[in-house]
């Protein structure tokens, strides 16, 4: 699909050579199309119908008048975040509610004529940097599904990767909005703290949580900024707006025996390369970031933690087991801080950032990496706390020292996974990051994002199930111990007969395909390559991996039987699967 951009969809729309409904129609069927690739990326949606009918109410709105500077734009927002008629739920069913308004920021895009189609996956209560911590499913990269999409604004990344809105709300407190908007080629737009109102959001750390956008270019970025920007009485937090001026012409980099790579050397090289354009532009100097890193250290390490414990307290202690088992664990550590670790890390931060303060003086923005290297979903799935650390290595300290950043592409690896750098500077330089980003993009070529090659990078195969290894069946711990993914429950097509096998330990059931058959239950759940592989040679014979037609006429990956599997076997078509079997066995 082809990523689009804000400023042409709204420009059209505004001067009448589109119309919003005919944006959101398109809208719709892109977002229809990529829901076969990665469904996962939602958690829920308005209905089609509502979403045209406020299209044509924008439609309307332009016809009497009103000049409207997102006209038409159709956006997805984080489900940490509240948009009035769809429930709140922070990736957490059992955290849920329904808001009784829109967040402010969703008031404020919705009267410049934006329609929110949606609200995305997250890692649960915006704690992780990768996309794997949600009971909703694993949003993963746009460009290789093999690979992590980033975190905690998984979904919303994905959205506008994959083309299917122009732009999306995120959050960022750690590196959120920053560290997915690398590995998926965007920009990733990280306001000053207070600068975008908070009223309507989840919170994780609520001194340093940011509202955050994605989008395609930094033109895009700064149109959602001109709306979001601006104090909000209702925001303990919210700021006066102010804008500094920035010079950007000493950009600060990490000393070359402070870079970690984790082994990346994709990574190193990209990096490498962005510093031969950086000094294109100006004079690159290397400072010395322990102060930086060690700032970044507290938010994890030291008792800042204790403010997402705080502010998941309530289900911390009603009802733990709802939270995510990783998500659980780190903030779980919030309890063991006293007041006294607290007001020391407090004293200890407002030393550090005097330090950083200093930096300006010889420098004017820090251009970073984003994130020091990129992992497989099932790595991350296998290491989940130390890999998700390294990830924030560069953008950990940023909230905590109360900076403004924005990532910005900057090099493709092998795999079509994404790198990027990030330019960081004083907080209330917003603007001038932004004209930054755009000339970068200048200096750079404006370089196009790799196609999506869903087919080619597809790295998952979805098995469909119909027996033993059923939800609750004896087997079914072969598919929890390869972290198979639940894809849902299905039909086959009319097509087969379902038999239960002779002597077989556990009961094994046997399909085969007859066209004068039936349709028969089933599970289908989606594995990487690597794990179907090891999962297909522990099928014994005379069952076999084939593949298996669905209801709706698709085809998937699935248990099939040699002839010799009929041998004393009990027809049990009629009963239309084998749960039904079994409980009749049962009774």
């Amino acid at each position: 699909m082809t990523r689009i951009h804000v400023a042409a969809m709204a420009s059209a729309v505004q001067s009448g050579s589109s119309s919003a409904e005919a944006v959101m129609a398109e809208t719709l069927a892109r977002i229809a199309a990529y829901d076969a690739v990665q469904p996962q990326i939602w958690i829920s949606r308005a209905a089609d119908a509502d979403l045209l009918a406020q299209a044509r109410a924008v439609d309307a709105r332009i016809a009497a008048g009103e000049v409207l500077p997102l006209a038409g734009v159709p956006f997805a927002a984080k489900d940490n975040i509240d948009v009035a008629g769809l429930a709140t739920t922070a990736a957490c069913p059992e955290f849920a509610y329904q808001p009784a308004s829109d967040a402010t920021v969703i008031a404020r895009l919705k009267a410049a004529g934006a329609i929110c189609v949606g609200k995305t996956n997250l890692d649960q209560f915006a704690t992780g940097l990768n996309g794997t911590r949600s009971p909703y499913g694993l949003p993963r990269n746009a460009h290789d599904l093999a690979w992590v999409s980033g975190g905690s604004s998984s979904g919303s990344s994905v959205a506008v990767a994959a083309g299917l809105v122009p732009f999306a709300l995120g959050t960022d407190t750690a590196g959120s909005g920053r560290v997915p908007a690398a590995f998926q080629h965007l920009i990733g737009f990280k306001p000053s703290r207070g600068r975008w109102s908070g009223t309507g959001l989840v919170p994780a750390c609520r001194t340093l949580d940011c509202i955050t956008a994605f989008t395609n270019d930094a033109a895009d970025a700064g149109l959602v900024d001109a709306v979001l920007a601006g104090f909000d009485v209702a925001d303990a937090y919210s700021k006066p707006l102010a804008d500094r001026a920035l010079a950007a012409r000493r950009f600060g980099v990490p000393r070359r025996d402070q870079r970690n790579w984790f082994g990346d050397i994709e990574a190193e090289y990209l990096y490498e390369k962005a510093l031969a354009t950086l000094a294109t532009l100006g004079d690159v100097v290397e400072i010395d970031i322990a102060p930086l890193l060690e700032a970044a250290q507290l938010l994890y390490g030291g008792p800042w933690v204790a403010e997402r414990t705080a502010a998941m307290a309530g289900i911390l202690a009603s009802n733990p087991d709802a939270i995510d088992p990783t998500v659980r664990a780190v903030v779980e550590q919030g309890w063991q801080h006293s007041a006294v670790d607290l007001w020391n890390a407090v004293y200890r931060l407002a030393a550090i950032k005097r330090q950083a303060d200093l930096l300006w003086h010889d420098i004017d923005v820090l251009a970073f990496p984003t994130t020091p290297t990129s992992y497989r979903v099932a790595e991350m799935l296998a290491a989940p706390v130390g890999l998700n650390s390294n990830l924030g290595l560069y953008t950990n300290f940023v909230n905590l020292l109360d900076m403004a950043a924005v990532a910005v592409p900057a090099g493709v690896k092998a795999n079509g996974v994404g790198f990027g750098i990030s330019f960081i500077a004083p907080a209330d330089t917003d603007r001038a990051l932004l004209g930054l980003a755009a000339v970068w993009a200048d200096a750079t070529g404006h370089p196009a994002p790799p196609p999506l090659d869903l087919e080619g990078k597809m790295q998952t195969v979805k098995l469909a199930v119909v027996g033993a290894h059923l939800e609750g069946m004896p087997l079914h711990w072969q598919l929890t111990s390869r972290n198979a993914v639940f894809v849902g429950a299905f039909e086959t097509a009319p097509s087969y007969r379902l038999h239960a096998m002779a002597d077989s330990t556990p009961p094994k059931p046997a399909l085969v395909y007859d066209p004068g058959g039936a349709a028969i239950k089933i599970e289908v759940y989606e594995l990487g390559v690597a794990e179907f592989g090891s999962f297909v040679v522990d099928v014994p014979p005379p069952l076999a991996i084939g593949t298996v037609t669905l209801a709706d006429g698709s085809s998937v990956k699935g248990f099939v039987a040699e002839p010799r599997a009929l041998n004393g076997a009990t027809d049990i078509t009629h009963l239309g699967g084998w749960r039904a079997y079994i409980a009749q066995r049962s009774a």
